[in-house]
C-alpha cells in the first residue's frame, strides 16, 4: 500500500510517501516569506503552496524510488486549517488520484499528530493519553485506536505555541519567535521573575495562556531590555509547569501508562525535560514523534491515511471538500 501524503493547512508543505514505513518525506516552510509581515498572511501562504506541491511531490517520489504509476492512494490535510491553503492540498490530492484511478482519503490534521509518534520506534500501544501542544492547539486526548479519540481538556483561549510566538513578538524576537525564546531562555536566571501559572490549581484539565501573555507585557514594560532572558525563562518555565502538570493529572484521572506528546511545542527542550522527570518519578511511559515529525508534515497524514485505508475506507465518502474548523470527536 503506496500512499502519497499531502498536507497543507497552514505554512508549511510537506509530502511523504508511506508504505509501511516512512520512504521519503520533504517539508517547505513558509516562515521567511511570512516574517516581513509577523505572522501568516493566508493569500500568501496559499499561493506558495500551489509553486511547490509538485515539485516536492517528484522530489519525494523520486528519493522513494517510486513512481505515481505506483501509488494506491492519496491522503491530504482536509481541515482543519486555513481554508484557501486546505484547498491547494485538496485540489492536487483529487485531481491525481482522478487521473490515476486511485482512493483520495482526507484526514483531520490533529489526527495525524496524534498518530504521528506510531511511525517512530518504539511506537506506543492504544489506549493513550496524548498532549496536542502547538501554535493553534492546546489539547489533551484519550486514544483509544484509530478514529477513537475522547476530548478531556483544552485551552480556553490561546494555544501553547500561540502565547510563545506572541510573548517572542514583544521581546522583539520575530515570527515564529517560539524556537527563539525558548533558546533565549536557556540564558535566563531562573527565579528571577516569577509568572502566573494559569489554571494550573483548577483541578480539571482545561488551560489558559492569554493571562499570562498579558503578564509578560506588564514585566516588560517594568524592566530593562537586558532582562529579556530572564523574562523568557519565566515565561517558559510558567508555560512548561502548567503543562506537565495537566499532563500528570491526566495520567492519574485516567489510569493510563502511556503519554504521547506531538505539535511542534513538542519539540521543545525544557518540556520534554520535565516532562521525562515526572515519567521517570511516576513511572509512566513517554513517547514523541521524531523532532523532524513534530511541526506539520506529509508524513503523519500519509500514516493516518494508511491506516484509514486499511480500515476499509475507499475514499468514496471522502468528496471534494476542506473544513477550516473541524472537531476531532466528530470523526470515526
Amino acid at each position: 500500500m503506496l500512499i502519497l501524503g499531502i498536507e497543507t493547512s497552514c505554512d508549511e508543505t510537506g509530502v511523504a510517501v508511506y508504505d509501511g514505513g516512512l520512504l521519503a518525506h520533504a517539508v517547505h516552510s513558509q516562515v521567511s516569506m511570512h516574517d516581513a509581515y509577523g505572522g501568516v498572511v493566508p493569500e500568501l501562504a496559499s499561493r506558495d503552496h500551489v509553486r511547490r506541491l509538485v515539485p516536492l511531490t517528484r522530489e519525494v517520489l523520486s528519493r522513494a524510488g517510486r513512481r505515481t504509476a505506483d501509488l494506491t492512494g492519496i491522503g491530504y490535510t482536509e481541515g482543519p486549517g486555513l481554508a484557501g491553503a486546505l484547498l491547494v492540498g485538496a485540489s492536487f490530492a483529487h485531481g491525481l488520484a482522478q487521473s490515476l484511478g486511485i482512493p483520495a482519503v482526507g484526514i483531520h490534521h490533529l489526527e495525524g499528530h496524534l498518530l504521528s509518534p506510531l511511525i517512530s520506534e518504539p511506537a506506543p500501544r492504544f489506549p493513550f493519553v496524548a498532549l496536542l501542544v502547538s501554535g493553534g492547539h492546546t489539547q489533551l486526548m484519550r486514544v483509544e485506536g484509530i478514529g477513537r479519540y475522547l476530548l478531556l481538556g483544552e485551552t480556553q483561549d490561546d494555544a501553547a505555541g500561540e502565547a510563545f510566538d506572541k510573548t517572542a513578538k514583544l521581546l522583539g524576537l520575530g515570527y515564529p519567535g517560539g524556537p527563539a525564546l525558548s533558546q533565549l531562555a536557556q540564558s535566563g536566571t531562573p527565579g528571577r521573575y516569577r509568572l502566573p501559572r494559569p489554571m494550573i490549581g483548577s483541578g480539571d484539565l482545561e488551560f489558559s495562556f492569554s493571562g499570562l501573555k498579558t503578564a509578560v507585557v506588564t514585566l516588560a514594560k517594568q524592566a530593562a531590555p537586558a532582562a529579556h532572558a530572564d523574562i523568557a525563562r519565566a515565561f517558559v518555565d510558567a508555560v512548561v509547569e502548567v503543562l506537565v502538570a495537566k499532563c500528570v493529572h491526566a495520567m492519574e484521572l485516567s489510569g493510563l501508562t502511556r503519554l504521547v506528546v506531538a505539535g511542534g511545542v513538542g519539540a521543545n527542550r525544557q518540556l520534554r525535560s520535565a516532562l521525562g522527570k515526572e515519567a521517570e518519578q511516576r513511572g509512566f511511559d513517554l513517547f514523541y514523534p521524531q523532532p523532524e515529525l513534530c511541526t506539520d508534515n506529509g508524513a503523519m497524514i500519509a500514516f493516518a491515511a494508511a491506516q484509514r485505508l486499511r480500515q476499509g475506507q475507499d475514499g468514496a465518502e471522502h468528496a471534494f471538500s476542506v473544513r477550516p474548523r473541524w472537531d476531532l470527536e466528530a470523526i470515526s
